[in-house]
């Protein structure tokens, strides 16, 4: 794959010329990663673009007793931290975490400025999709405060059949590797609550297998709960 390839299918480089573009893929560095390892932690400056080329990533947000809650799972063509790049002096809200071995594109901020301003509608794309990321965010905060545990489950089992299924003789196998507690995290309930509701999930045969090996038998009938009233 050519090293700007993967920025096409990004909002914040798409609207760029092929020729800057290029000139940007120039200026990105790879950098690999093995499972568990951190490509930054919490509170660092935040110096550089991050997209995900190959693997999954994990957000993650540290409580003040040390405790941490994964995010969100990152997969390949998702940018990662941009709104802490945007902004100057920013940190970084978040750890990023890799979940198996991964590959990341990085860019520094000062290069992709200095496009920007010889690309004023990519500016305005900039605009759009932080606004956009503030949307998601809110929707979240929704979601955790209204929906009931089970449609949050189901949502997320979803979601990610939709980015990282493959079709097996059993179902959708989600490629992305889950423990128990990046579950339980992501939907914001304990650990024992989630492998209840991933056990009655089974027992109905939405899906099958454990959280690190999960195949959805029946996407339809999830989704109809994800989105089934309150």
């Amino acid at each position: 794959m050519k090293k700007s390839e993967p920025l096409r299918k990004i909002p914040l480089f798409s609207l760029l010329a092929e020729r800057d573009r290029r000139k940007i893929a120039a200026e990105v560095t790879e950098a690999r990663y093995s499972k568990g390892e951190y490509i930054f932690r919490e509170g660092d400056p935040a110096k550089y673009f991050h997209i995900v080329k190959e693997g999954a990533v994990k957000c993650v947000k540290s409580s003040a007793d040390g405790k941490e809650c994964t995010l969100k799972v990152l997969l390949p063509g998702d940018l990662f931290c941009c709104e802490a790049a945007v902004f100057d002096g920013a940190p970084h809200p978040g750890t990023a975490q890799s979940m198996g071995d991964v590959s990341i594109l990085r860019l520094n901020k000062k290069s992709y400025f200095e496009m920007l301003r010889r690309n004023p509608e990519a500016a305005l794309e900039v605009i759009k999709y932080l606004g956009k990321r503030l949307s998601e965010a809110q929707e979240n905060a929704k979601l955790l405060a209204l929906d009931r545990a089970e449609q949050r489950m189901a949502a997320l089992l979803a979601n990610l059949a939709s980015r990282t299924g493959v079709r097996e003789p059993d179902g959708l196998h989600l490629k992305v590797r889950l423990t128990r507690q990046d579950l339980a995290n992501m939907v914001g309930v304990t650990v024992e609550t989630a492998i209840r509701i991933m056990s009655r999930f089974n027992r109905v045969k939405l899906v099958s297998g454990t959280a690190k090996r999960i195949v959805i038998r029946d996407l339809s009938k999830l989704k109809q709960l994800a989105s089934s009233p309150s």
